[in-house]
């Protein structure tokens, strides 16, 4: 049999050597999960707990709105270790190491998110009329807040046209 020895074999003759796979390269972020596709989903957020009729779905569209703020912030810093001793760390605890000016507010809708479960969860008189208002002025100034800190430009968003 006459053919070439390689790293992977002999070959054939007639048979070219394939050329190595160059390196993979990460893909780029994924628009959803950058900075800015964060943000965009939490000012969508908001605008879907403005609309709201239940005091529920208003906390619960608030509160997701801040979450993904403190998303964006994440998004756009070094990768933080998010698992220790095997358990995912909460976005609440990884807002702090990312952006330690962000400490208090993320203790503040850390301690929101039980009452967000009771909300998601449906049970009766989980979120009081007043405590989704004050939650969704409270979500929109930190969602304000986290664009000012990553220097992004809010993008309003168009109202949600009524269905006919």
């Amino acid at each position: 049999m006459s053919g070439t020895r390689t790293a992977r074999g002999i070959h054939s003759a007639a048979q070219p050597v394939p050329p190595p796979s160059p390196r993979r390269r990460p893909l780029p972020p994924r628009p959803a999960h950058s900075a800015v596709g964060q943000l965009h989903a939490a000012r969508m957020g908001l605008a879907e707990a403005a609309e709201a009729t239940s005091p529920a779905v208003r906390y619960v569209c608030a509160h997701l709105a801040a979450l993904r703020a403190a998303a964006a912030v994440l998004a756009s810093k070094e990768p933080l270790e998010t698992h220790r001793r095997g358990r995912p760390r909460s976005v609440w605890v990884l807002l702090p190491e990312a952006e330690p000016a962000l400490r208090e507010w993320a203790a503040f809708f850390a301690a929101g998110a039980d009452k967000r479960a009771a909300a998601e969860a449906g049970l009766p008189r989980a979120v009081t009329p007043r405590e989704a208002e004050e939650l969704l002025h409270d979500a929109d100034v930190f969602v304000t807040l986290v664009e000012d800190t990553l220097g992004i430009t809010a993008q309003p968003t168009l109202p949600v046209p009524e269905a006919s």
